[in-house]
């Protein structure tokens, strides 16, 4: 007599597999879903796991592109000329002030300038109508500078700092400083003046009570910065200032006078770029 086996195995065998497929589902989707799922004790065969792969989907990536980059601000022509020569200038305008002065023995800082800012400046130019100038221009009264120095040379790929320094008696020399490298490049003493010039010039010194490093520490403190000009003048009121140009991180220029015996601001222009 043929007897058929005990259908309590087969339920039993089939309730084994269904329980490791369900394991491995539980398992993959729990994954992408962060869900619990119960599982078996028993061990998932091979057979199993294949059946567990047929089941659950194939499932897409989630991970989202990478969104591109905010684009900066667009410059205008005057501060895209300013980040670069300012990005290639290594020599700060205190350093470029002791070693103009240390070129000449005995001299004081009149006039130090960052050249390669103002192409027009630099070539004796004017600058364009309307836009700022990082370098020196003329006092308000429309008189030049006390010894009438050179305007300053150099570019973004070969920065210079071009200094004016004076002697007790007024004699002035003009002081060419590498920006990269601090290095003093030529010295020459001004042949243009006469005895009023020198005169002049020694009177202005010795009133300045203010040194140019005390009068850019009062600019900055205000309006924190990039020193790329100052100078000692006289403004429209008669009053002996230092004018000096900072731009800011934005590429902004500001000019300031500060009295030269007071240290106080008299005045200052902000100039704002429209990015064209």
């Amino acid at each position: 007599m043929r007897l058929d086996p005990p259908q309590t195995n087969r339920v039993l065998s089939r309730a084994r597999t269904l329980r490791a497929v369900g394991a491995v589902v539980c398992a993959v989707v729990a994954s992408a879903m962060m869900t619990g799922c119960g599982t078996d004790s028993d061990s998932v065969s091979a057979s199993a796991t294949s059946e567990a792969a047929k089941v659950v989907p194939h499932q897409a990536s989630t991970s989202p592109s990478p969104s591109p980059s905010a684009s900066p601000a667009k410059l205008s022509k005057e501060q895209q000329k300013r980040k670069d020569v300012l990005d290639a200038t290594k020599i700060t305008f205190d350093k470029a002030a002791k070693a103009a002065v240390g070129a000449v023995s005995g001299s004081k800082l009149v006039d130090l300038e960052l050249g390669g800012l103002d192409d027009d400046n630099a070539s004796g130019s004017p600058s364009p109508s309307g836009s700022a100038s990082p370098t020196k221009s003329p006092s308000p009264t429309g008189s030049p500078s006390p010894s009438g120095s050179p305007s300053p040379t150099g570019s973004a790929n070969d920065p210079e700092w071009v200094a004016e320094v004076a002697e007790k008696d007024g004699t002035a020399h003009t002081v060419r400083i590498d920006a990269v490298t601090g290095k003093v490049l030529d010295t020459t003493a001004d042949d243009n003046q006469d005895a009023d010039d020198k005169s002049r010039l020694a009177d202005m010194i010795g009133k300045a009570t203010q040194t140019p490093e005390q009068a850019a520490k009062v600019a900055t403190a205000k309006q924190k910065g990039w020193v790329t000009s100052i100078g000692l003048e006289e403004n429209d009121d008669n009053v002996l200032v230092w004018k000096v140009d900072v731009v800011d991180s934005s590429w902004n220029q500001t000019d300031f006078e500060i009295d030269a015996a007071k240290g106080t601001i008299i005045a200052e222009v902000t100039e704002k770029s429209d990015g064209n």
